[in-house]
């Protein structure tokens, strides 16, 4: 396992070196949203060959809420939470393939398809604990623009500019390898183990 501090955009050779296990922190902006309403008004964006309010091209797009606070000194982020990918698995492979992302990220993982989207386009998957939210927030220097502000702040797209932020998990790399996938078939495999005990000990007592 090795640690990085990397600036956005991520670059090919950035990408490239990620191997599950590593852990990220960034310097730049990210593009983050907890809305699957959001989700949907991207792909209908899509359909109509139209582009979202904010740019999404090549960006590190994170499936995470954020409470921000008008104040006389400005917007304050209260703080930023991350939530479920495995919502959006549906969509994400056309995300992923249409606007370049560099990284995805999010709790919970994706499923095969998304994978697979993200090796063919040459993505990573973030992984972030949600109990490190207070973490994740201190990396936050301030929000740059929101868009589709008539949705609720958590499902706005919003884009932030951020400065140490993690610590970030590579839970999928651009190679085609998921955590989620090897944990998936060690549960599998142990079921199988469990499943045979099982039958040897109900044939041990009927013996």
């Amino acid at each position: 396992m090795s640690e990085y501090r990397l600036k956005t955009p991520l670059d090919r050779e950035d990408i490239d070196k990620l191997r599950i296990g590593d852990v990220v922190y960034l310097d730049g902006e990210i593009i983050t949203t907890a809305g699957f309403p959001t989700h949907q008004r991207i792909m209908d964006a899509i359909a109509r060959s139209e582009e979202p309010p904010i740019n999404l091209k090549g960006a590190v797009f994170l499936h995470m809420g954020s409470c921000n606070i008008d104040t006389p000194d400005g917007v304050v982020t209260e703080y930023v939470n991350p939530t479920t990918s495995t919502r959006f698995n549906a969509f994400m492979p056309t995300l992923v393939r249409h606007f370049g992302f560099t990284a995805v990220g999010g709790k919970g993982g994706m499923d095969q398809s998304c994978v697979d989207a993200l090796q063919e386009t040459g993505c990573v998957y973030f992984s972030m604990i949600g109990g490190a939210a207070p973490l994740l927030t201190e990396g936050v220097k301030r929000l740059v623009e929101t868009g589709w502000d008539d949705l609720i702040t958590q499902f706005r797209l919003s884009r932030f500019e951020v400065e140490n932020f993690g610590p970030l998990m590579v839970a999928i790399d651009a190679h085609g390898h998921s955590r989620y996938a090897d944990l998936t078939k060690a549960a599998t495999d142990k079921l199988s183990e469990i499943k045979r005990k099982l039958r040897e000990g109900r044939q041990a007592s009927t013996s």
